[in-house]
């Protein structure tokens, strides 16, 4: 594998952004566990305060995808391609009735001029909540929506990462309770389940990495940007979602803390690094 500079994470120019269509309210009520209704306005107040802080917090040049009514899932973007540099691996979700998203995502990303690849194999799912990029490496959690064809694929496109297999059990994602604050950094949730994906994790890895545990395992997904003249950036679930999470990232002194509110997202699985797809494009459109 090629030594890949740890410093190229975070490093973002653009982000794809979807809007929320009235049916997710629809979707919502499918979803089980008793987490109540969607309030749709707020939820979409949640996102414009998401994309705010990309664009004029940090900066960033955001694609905004029209809200399509047909597809209640399309606003968690995530799912539905991997960006790493140049190339996008246009995933195979692994709930059916999210594949119809997929066009409008692949034809975004290549307006965007990125190298764009296709998960054809009828055999692989693979949804993007389930791939943690490290900057050095990626895990891919086998859940009830990616299985191995899938990570075999993700492999393959992008040769030059050691990619390590992570089960997930009790939740839908790897990322549910996961996800990185710094190149060097994992956030991890407080669980017992997010604990033993960790241990996992740190036995397929030839790197040591610095673990941040906090109290609440989706407070645990987080955006992390590197922007210049900014530094270090992290979106965060604000202290109105987790108050005592809150409190260990503000131990994080060296990063610019940016609080986000997710609660109706979160009533669909919806995480922060669901909202988007964040792109580095070294050249001018």
């Amino acid at each position: 594998m090629a030594e890949q500079p740890e410093s190229s994470l975070g490093k973002y120019s653009h982000a794809l952004v979807r809007g929320i269509p009235e049916s997710l309210s629809w979707l919502a009520l499918r979803r089980k566990e008793g987490r109540g209704e969607l309030d749709l306005a707020r939820a979409q107040q949640e996102l414009e305060l998401y994309v705010r802080a990309l664009k004029d917090n940090l900066g960033l040049q955001v694609v905004e995808m029209q809200a399509d009514p047909s597809t209640p899932g399309a606003p968690l973007v995530e799912d539905v391609a991997v960006v790493v540099e140049e190339t996008a691996l246009i995933t195979r979700p692994g709930a059916a009735s999210r594949r119809t998203e997929i066009g409008g995502v692949k034809k975004a990303l290549q307006d965007l001029q990125l190298n764009v690849v296709e998960m054809t194999d009828e055999s692989a799912t693979l949804d993007g909540g389930d791939v943690l990029f490290t900057g050095r490496e990626f895990f891919v959690g086998l859940s009830k929506r990616t299985n191995q064809r899938g990570a075999e694929i993700l492999a393959d496109t992008f040769k030059d990462y050691a990619v390590s297999t992570v089960p997930v059990c009790d939740y839908l994602h790897l990322k549910s309770f996961c996800s990185m604050a710094g190149p060097n950094l994992i956030v991890i949730g407080s669980s017992e389940a997010a604990q033993k994906a960790l241990k996992t994790m740190q036995q397929m890895s030839d790197h040591r990495y610095d673990k941040l545990t906090v109290p609440d395992d989706a407070a645990a997904n987080c955006v992390y940007l590197n922007i210049p003249n900014k530094g270090h950036v992290l979106l965060h679930r604000g202290p109105e979602d987790f108050p005592e999470s809150v409190k260990v990232f503000e131990k994080l002194k060296e990063h610019m803390l940016i609080p986000i509110g997710n609660i109706e997202l979160a009533k669909v699985d919806g995480c922060l690094t669901c909202c988007s797809l964040l792109i580095n494009k070294k050249t001018d459109l």
